[in-house]
């Protein structure tokens, strides 16, 4: 059981909380950074080892996190010198990877089974597996239905609900064999390319607790609820 967590952004929406320190270092609650509560999912999912894509202030997550052993987990480390995507760091250590991992985010906040979503990529013939969250989008206007220049229907601030991704995959190597290392490669890149090639990546459908915190209004929310949420998010930790 073997993650990847993707570590390398400047969070550049997040500042002026990341100006001194990585995103998935800022501090969730009284105690916890971001990073240490997924390094703790991690080890409470049945992973033993995980390697960490570095970038931006990369020396201080490596000063923070060390081997990993104080969370039960052998870490190690992968350097992005350069802005590779989302997918482009994994090409770089490719030959050090088993034929299935997990890729996440590492700013993150989720009750996720970490270890659910690996086992259910393993047990799939897909190449990807996504993890997928439903998320409501109220429009502030109200829609028209349109035909040949008629009014044909009328909604008035409708709420719409989408799928979206949760930052969370199950990956196996065979997906990303095509591609070259050292060459950017975007999510949104490769689960085209898979559907165009009639490989369609599978879907892990979840409707728990999850926030991206990737705006300062989402971290502040992140500490108001976590005092709430702490048991559940560091169940078993």
């Amino acid at each position: 059981m073997h993650a990847v967590i993707l570590a390398g952004g400047k969070g550049v929406r997040l500042r002026p909380y990341t100006t001194a320190l990585p995103k998935p270092l800022v501090p969730i609650g009284d105690q916890y950074a971001i990073l240490e509560i997924v390094l703790r999912q991690l080890a409470n999912s049945g992973f033993t080892s995980c390697t960490i894509a570095i970038g931006h202030l990369g020396h201080i997550i490596r000063a923070y996190v060390g081997d990993g052993s104080q969370w039960g987990l052998h870490v190690s480390y992968s350097t992005e010198d350069s802005p590779l995507g989302t997918m482009g760091p994994l090409l770089t250590m490719l030959d050090r990877l088993p034929e299935h991992f997990l890729v996440m985010n590492g700013d993150i906040l989720t009750d996720l089974d970490f270890g659910e979503v690996l086992r259910g990529h393993r047990a799939s013939d897909a190449p990807l597996t996504i993890a997928t969250y439903c998320r409501k989008v109220r429009i502030d206007f109200g829609v028209l239905t349109t035909d040949d220049r008629q009014v044909v229907g009328f909604t008035e601030k409708p709420t719409l609900d989408y799928r979206v991704s949760m930052g969370v995959y199950g990956l196996s190597r065979s997906a990303l064999g095509a591609y070259t290392a050292g060459l950017p490669l975007g999510f949104d890149e490769l689960v085209l390319d898979l559907l165009a090639e009639k490989t369609p990546p599978a879907a892990h459908e979840f409707d728990g607790y999850w926030l991206d915190i990737g705006r300062p209004d989402d971290y502040d929310r992140a500490n108001a609820e976590f005092a709430t949420y702490r048991d559940l998010l560091l169940k078993g930790a």
